[in-house]
């Protein structure tokens, strides 16, 4: 299969079509021959790779019987050889008939960035800001494009849930599809759950500290995460095993909108683990 993306390169057009390309656009170059049986089940797998990125970076192919020039210029021993050239030099490779996650892996690091994934990246740093409209004018924005984005659909469920717009994010999230992105959207739903519960005023409230569990739900569904959070440790203090384990399950929600990798988070998951252990 050829394309403007997978191409077949020889000694003649390896500069133009590799070397100068790749100052722009990363390009992986297939060493590969006919007679090599790794070859024929590496190559498709890296032409399905390059068929879904987009545009992000080439795939030039190197018959090595017919171009011993290049072979001997990059010392190319054993096949198949996989070269990442930027920016004009090569600046990775591997050797032999790898895993699809292993090569993916290998792409990941060399492939330029997708304009989708830095706007992502950008709704996701309005998220952890607490900009919660903002990021999500961002996602519904990459969503216009990319309507599937796991990334998207999840930071969008989490700008609305920061909002107070249960029903939308649970829209999103009770058909969440299958993705890495999964189980995170799956530790939104106790929050959702509860903040459409408490909109719906369909939560029972038998005593105190249910009436403080819904005053923190509410507080959260207007963006307070951390105020939330305060409270629902408070409430964990006083009953580690409050609703089953309700509440331990609404800040895990909530941490996960705030990102788990934040700072903010880190401390309170420190906090949480200190009341349950």
């Amino acid at each position: 299969m050829t394309s403007n993306n997978i191409i077949d390169v020889n000694e003649v057009d390896f500069e133009y079509k590799v070397i100068a390309f790749s100052q722009n656009i990363p390009v992986l170059v297939d060493f590969w021959a006919e007679w090599c049986g790794p070859c024929l089940s590496l190559s498709p797998l890296l032409e399905k790779i390059v068929n879904s990125s987009e545009g992000r970076f080439r795939l030039a192919r190197v018959n090595v019987d017919k171009n011993p020039n290049l072979v001997e210029m990059f010392n190319v021993h054993n096949i198949p050889l996989v070269k990442a050239f930027s920016k004009g030099q090569a600046v990775s490779e591997f050797v032999g008939n790898q895993p699809e996650n292993f090569v993916r892996d290998f792409i990941s690091k060399i492939a330029a960035p997708d304009t989708l994934d830095l706007e992502i990246e950008k709704g996701i740093g309005m998220l952890v800001q607490g900009n919660w409209s903002e990021s999500e004018q961002i996602f519904k924005s990459v969503m216009d494009t990319k309507p599937d984005s796991p990334a998207a659909l999840l930071g969008l469920s989490k700008a609305y849930l920061a909002q107070g717009k249960a029903d939308m994010a649970l829209a999103i999230l009770n058909d969440f599809p299958t993705s890495r992105e999964y189980a995170s959207a799956q530790f939104l739903l106790p929050f959702a759950q509860t903040l459409q519960k408490q909109q719906q005023k369909s939560f029972p409230q038998e005593n105190d500290l249910d009436t403080a569990f819904i005053n923190n739900i509410r507080l959260a569904g207007f963006g307070k995460i951390q105020s939330a959070l305060d409270g629902l440790l408070d409430i964990l203090r006083k009953d580690k095993h409050y609703r089953g384990k309700l509440a331990q399950e609404v800040i895990l929600s909530l941490l996960e909108i705030l990102g788990k990798d934040s700072e903010i988070s880190k401390e309170y998951r420190k906090e949480l683990a200190t009341i349950l252990f």
